[in-house]
């Protein structure tokens, strides 16, 4: 065809001269053309350069950088354009090319700079290399090891048992050229050496055994020159391809152009195919068939075509097909998938399809998306993003059972012109809403220290727009994550795992606790002699069981606030309340108890319970009850401490603290007994010790509700026994609000000789029998929160 050419342009130049010229100058570009439209990209490319260094133009630059973004060298393509943007004529859509070779080519910046000074930006026109989407799955891909070769590879599926097909023009190169949608034919004649479209070998399928042994499959298919695209159909052990036949002439035309077809054939044991027959809408010299995806469940043979009525170049078409292998008539899968551009490489799983497409938006050559699959309709197609697309061409996608892709891809990076990669989901998401207690984000800060204890190294943190805790966790691998506040227990969850997790994000939720420091949860008193700081026989019971309390919980200690009475100078009693504070911590430090672990406060006689203040006449047991050591037993006393979380407690709500007040009375179980006179409600004073501790633990938890009721024992009528008991609980209360409780925290009852503890009606009650019915029952519950704990008893005569 050169030849002629050539011997046409000098036959021209004789009888035409100059005008000659300029035909033989246009019949180069029509020649250039018609090899674009046959997809021979390399050999147009060289008709255009040819062309273009006879007579430069724009429209002839502009086709040489359309050929040279065919042949997918990106380098080149970005020089044409920038040429082709030199010419008056320009369009945006030429400073778009520019800009999109520009990145592709590294030339990003040289390219913006350069329509800066034509007045045009990269913004204006949309697009910039942060315009490629990110993936929605967190992949990693790397190139299929022992499949990829110095030349193009591409198109790898498995036959279910672990052998792999794929494609390569491995068997000899001639130039290293790239094609364009990657299928040798539509020449009107095929060299017997290499394909006109990449200057190469042309395409075959090769075969990876189990054991990693590569072998060339050979095609049953007469006068077959390309041999690509292999789709296998494990069920009925089918194996879809197109093949590019080498067809010379019909009915002695020799004007013909030769298109691909989708051929299949049973694969044997050994791998190789026996037999072969036609896809019935097949036609080699009308129009192409090629990149086939048999989809056995669906019973649909999906394809990529150029027959007439399409939308674009290449669509995608589907046909439906029975157990006798007879296909239906070809349907489109119409506008949501198929542009003006080319789609193919067509692939269903479950409920998506993936394909091709030159025509969907992208920033490489040729990019992959994702469509919704129903058997009605395909809709909502996306970019599948970074990393499964490139700055180059991606197609080819497949995905397996366990959610490993494999694509081909000529990005940067790969050994050959056209690799096969595997894109395997590298990290599984974490997502973790850390809440307070009222149910609200934390947002300020907190250290969250996430482990991968199967790698054995750290997993970085960060934190999204809504505040949540994010990070990204390696596949079949076990992590412990802590997180530290200030203020706040440190929580931390030992049972995150991604071992055997199919799906794309480990989900948690975790409540930051504060950690109520120095709250009290038991109080005593003990009381001294007068003038003295020694520990009484009577007061060694309770301090020993604080010391016992003190041993079995390391986050328990001990605030001892010691008083005298008014008697004597104020410098004395101060000296003597500290001698008393003293002598508590000497105490529990013979029963093992550290005095770092004792915190002392001393006030003399600055805070007396009643009025017998410096000259007042007051009876003895008045003085006693100001000669005393407070001792408030307080949990997580440090302020400055960073606590977990005790084993002991693993259970309670820290949300609620007075939970642990709960918790440690239950230890304790040891609530004193109160009496009253028979038929009085006058408190005596040896009981008053009892209410004075009530009174201390109601100031030091400010939380604790005191629920008052009172009972009679069954003798004397019901009216007057009903007063009776009113009186003595309003007594227990009265004293309560005098030591400073506030009357709404105290709620009193009365019910008479209506809840006996023995009843009296039926059996004959000894005199203690009847004392445990004259009784004033107490029970603590939490103001806040309106619980009511455990019952504590007052009991009267």
């Amino acid at each position: 065809m050169k030849k002629t050419l050539t011997i046409l342009g000098i036959a021209a130049a004789l009888c035409l001269g100059s005008t000659a010229g300029v035909q033989a100058q246009k019949s180069k570009v029509r020649y250039a053309d018609e090899q674009m439209g046959l997809m021979n990209y390399q050999h147009a490319l060289d008709v255009y350069k040819e062309a273009y260094a006879k007579k430069p133009n724009y429209e002839t630059a502009r086709k040489t950088a359309v050929a040279q973004d065919k042949v997918r060298d990106y380098a080149q393509a970005y020089d044409w354009w920038k040429t082709t943007a030199g010419y008056e004529e320009v369009t945006n859509e030429d400073y778009l090319q520019l800009l999109r070779t520009g990145i592709l080519s590294d030339n990003f910046e040289e390219a913006k700079s350069f329509l800066e000074a034509k007045g045009v930006t990269a913004e204006t026109l949309g697009l910039t290399p942060g315009s490629i989407p990110q993936s929605s799955r967190n992949l990693k891909v790397t190139g299929v090891e022992g499949l990829n070769s110095t030349e193009s590879d591409f198109s790898m599926v498995e036959d279910g048992e672990g052998n792999k097909y794929f494609v390569s023009d491995r068997g000899g190169s001639y130039t290293r050229k790239m094609p364009g949608i990657r299928i040798d034919g539509r020449n009107k004649f095929f060299s017997p050496e290499s394909s006109g479209q990449t200057g190469r070998g042309y395409f075959t399928v090769y075969r990876q055994d189990k054991e990693g042994s590569i072998s060339q499959v050979v095609s049953n298919v007469p006068g077959s020159v390309s041999f690509s695209d292999p789709s296998y159909g494990p069920k009925e052990r089918l194996l879809f391809y197109s093949v590019t036949r080498d067809i010379k002439k019909v009915k002695k035309n020799r004007d013909i152009t030769v298109q691909p077809e989708i051929f299949y054939s049973k694969v044997g044991p050994d791998g190789k195919l026996e037999g072969f027959a036609a896809f019935p809408y097949n036609d080699s010299l009308g129009y192409a068939v090629m990149h086939p995806f048999v989809d056995e469940e669906s019973r649909r043979l999906y394809f990529a075509s150029d027959m007439p009525g399409g939308m674009g170049g290449f669509d995608l078409y589907y046909s439906e097909y029975t157990d006798s292998m007879t296909f239906s008539a070809p349907v489109n899968l119409g506008p949501s998938v198929n542009t003006e551009g080319n789609e193919t490489h067509p692939f269903r799983k479950d409920n998506k399809f993936y394909f091709s497409s030159t025509g969907h938006k992208g920033l490489g050559g040729m990019d992959i998306f994702e469509a919704n699959y129903t058997a009605s309709s395909i809709s909502n197609v996306v970019n599948m993003g970074l990393p499964i697309n490139s700055l180059a061409d991606d197609f080819a996608y497949r995905e397996d059972k366990d959610r490993t892709v494999y694509l081909s891809s000529n990005r940067r990076g790969g050994m050959g012109l056209d690799d096969i990669y595997m894109a395997k989901e590298m990290y599984k998401q974490f997502l973790a809403r850390v809440l307070d207690c009222n149910g609200a984000v934390i947002t300020s800060s907190y250290l969250a220290t996430f482990r991968d204890k199967t790698q054995g190294i750290m997993v970085p943190t960060a934190r999204n727009g809504r505040g949540e805790l994010t990070a990204q966790l390696e596949p079949e691998s076990d992590f412990g994550i802590s997180i530290s506040k200030p203020g706040y227990f440190t929580l931390t969850d030992e049972n995150i795992s991604t071992k055997g997790f199919s799906g794309d994000t480990v989900k948690r939720e975790y409540v930051l606790k504060p950690i109520p420091y120095q709250l009290p949860v038991h109080v005593d008193i003990v009381y001294y002699d007068l003038d003295k700081f020694v520990i009484r026989k009577d007061a060694m019971p309770a301090l020993d069981k604080l010391a016992e309390l003190m041993q079995k919980y390391s986050f328990l200690d001990l605030l001892v606030a010691s008083h005298t009475d008014s008697r004597a100078s104020d410098e004395y009693n101060i000296r003597l309340s500290n001698n008393r504070a003293k002598a508590v911590t000497e105490y529990l430090g013979g029963k093992g108890i550290s005095a770092d672990r004792v915190r002392l406060e001393w006030f003399g006689e600055s805070q007396l319970v009643n009025d017998c203040g410096n000259g007042k006449p007051c009876p003895e047991s008045s003085h006693q009850l100001n000669r005393r050591s407070e001792l408030v037993l307080e949990a997580f006393p440090d302020p400055t401490k960073q606590y977990e979380i005790p084993q002991e407690l693993k259970d309670i709500d820290f949300c609620e603290p007075e939970d642990i007040f709960e918790k440690i009375q239950e230890e304790i179980n040891d609530i004193p007994t109160i009496y009253f006179d028979f038929d009085k409600a006058m408190l005596r004073s040896v009981h008053k010790q009892e209410l004075e501790r009530t009174a201390v633990m109601l100031k030091r938890m400010p939380n604790l509700m005191l629920y008052i009721e009172g009972h009679t024992d069954q003798r004397g009528n019901e009216e007057y026994n009903q007063k009776l008991s009113e009186r003595r609980a309003q007594a227990v209360k009265d004293y309560l609000k005098n030591r400073g409780i506030e009357e709404n925290r105290l709620e009193s009852q009365w019910y008479g000789k209506t809840r006996p503890i023995h009843d009296c009606n039926t059996v004959t009650c000894t005199p203690a029998m009847h004392q445990l019915n004259r009784r004033t029952e107490l029970r603590v519950g939490k103001t806040s929160y309106g619980y009511t704990g455990r019952q504590k008893k007052v009991d009267t005569m």
